[in-house]
């Protein structure tokens, strides 16, 4: 894949006042400069057409910063869009002087121009951003943009796996290759789990030293875990490890149980909490839309992120409790408890992860949701982790919601979306709303 760049297109008419373009132009430039040094920047304003051709003819980029440096009519838009495809942040500037004097840019025209174009040209998913290039706002959109677009451009690069299928009644998160390929541009690759259970258990324990030596070192009572679960579990996750990497595989969706319980003896549960705990998005009961929501929420926050059900509701408290067998993350473990390992809830076999999770001023709730006709939404919504003990055996955070969480969960169920979503460690709400706007999906707020 090539490197992702982005080009500033400071465009205008040469008509307006000079000092103040310049003075603009100088102050984003270094502004950009401090972003990214993946934006490319003209040596000088683009105040003719010849000139915006001359920069940008031959050139490729994945997004196209166009900034009104003073106005511009239609034509610079559709030279630029005619040449390269590429998704748009188009910026206009802050008329810097209002003294009953001289209009010193007029970048807002030139804005309305702009959109008016793009919109007839049927290149509606644009961003959009007012303010003077120290406007916190706008340095803070600008990084959001180049964070979307740069991830929809890595997304093209990545490979999901799906290992075994969608137990009964599941089949919300079934990945079907050509919709993954239309929407996200990522390779689709699937495998029966039994595969890597018989892989798993042709390894010997020498071989599986590296994986042991982990486990021990991040799960503080795996050795109560039975001798042939623990063995199991290590085995079990060598194979998967050795299988991401040879095939490099940025997330997977697994099939759990009954399959493990029954046929392998050891859950799958711990396994998954380790890939997550490596950034690799490994969501459980086959959900392929789960696993592509985890990789954005890692990559936006770089940080592991929780995948569950929404179990409980407190409206008092407004708070919604996201919980689920015990595959979360090792550093998702609340400091006071540790990551400690039990059995399943369920099926009484372990390992799994047994612990509450660690609290966050910041926290975001995301899912990517297939609608009935196939296009995809964005469910998001923001707020804050809550330090609370683990709140029921298996692994559980609390989500204190911005919103009314009783609205959350009560639109969110007549909306239709699926029971599983993921919650990150930080506020990336901004970055989700670009990177669904430049993949044509529909955005949905809670």
């Amino acid at each position: 894949m090539k490197n992702f760049k982005a080009l500033y297109l400071p465009i205008g008419v040469p008509t307006f006042h000079k000092e103040s373009v310049d003075q603009q132009f100088n102050l984003s430039k270094s502004m950009l400069s401090s972003v990214s040094a993946d934006i490319e920047m003209p040596e000088a304003p683009l105040l003719t057409i010849p000139d915006l051709l001359n920069f940008i003819t031959d050139k490729e980029c994945d997004l196209i910063i166009l900034q009104n440096n003073a106005f511009a009519n239609s034509e610079y838009t559709s030279e630029i869009l005619r040449i390269i495809d590429a998704d748009v942040l188009l910026w206009t500037l802050q008329e810097p002087v209002i003294d009953g004097g001289r209009l010193r840019l007029n970048s807002l025209t030139g804005a309305y121009s702009a959109g008016n174009l793009m919109h007839h040209l049927g290149k509606v998913n644009f961003e959009y951003i007012w303010g003077a290039p120290t406007d916190e706002l706008v340095i803070n959109k600008v990084k959001a943009c180049v964070a979307a677009s740069k991830l929809k451009k890595e997304l093209r690069s990545l490979t999901i796996a799906s290992i075994g299928h969608t137990p009964q009644g599941f089949g919300f998160g079934r990945g079907i290759d050509a919709e993954i390929s239309k929407y996200f541009g990522m390779k689709h690759i699937a495998i029966e789990v039994r595969e890597l259970m018989d892989r798993a258990k042709k390894l010997d324990m020498d071989a599986c030293a590296e994986e042991a030596n982990e486990a021990e070192r991040k799960m503080l009572n795996l050795s109560a875990t039975p001798d042939n679960n623990r063995n199991d579990f290590i085995r079990l996750y060598k194979a998967y490890f050795d299988f991401i990497k040879e095939n490099n595989i940025a997330a997977i969706s697994s099939r759990c149980w009954p399959d493990f319980f029954v046929d392998f003896g050891t859950p799958v549960c711990a396994v998954l909490g380790m890939l997550n705990d490596n950034h690799i998005a490994a969501s459980c009961e086959a959900d392929a839309y789960g696993a592509i929501s985890m990789l954005i929420g890692m990559k936006l926050s770089k940080l592991s992120v929780f995948f569950g059900d929404p179990v409980s509701l407190d409206k008092e408290e407004n708070t919604v409790t996201f919980w689920h067998c015990g595959t979360a993350a090792c550093s998702l473990a609340h400091p006071r408890q540790g990551t400690q390992i039990g059995v399943h809830p369920n099926r009484k076999i372990g390992p799994t992860m047994e612990f509450g999770c660690k609290p966050s001023e910041e926290a975001t709730v995301f899912r990517v949701g297939r609608k009935p006709d196939g296009t995809i939404r964005f469910f998001i919504a923001t707020g804050e982790i809550l330090d609370k003990e683990q709140q029921f055996l298996g692994t559980s955070l609390v989500f204190k919601s911005q919103n009314p969480s009783i609205d959350l969960v009560s639109n969110s169920v007549s909306d239709g979306w699926e029971p599983h979503f993921i919650v990150a460690y930080k506020d990336i709400k901004e970055e989700l709303m670009i990177l669904g706007k430049y993949l044509n999906a529909e955005i949905c707020q809670y």
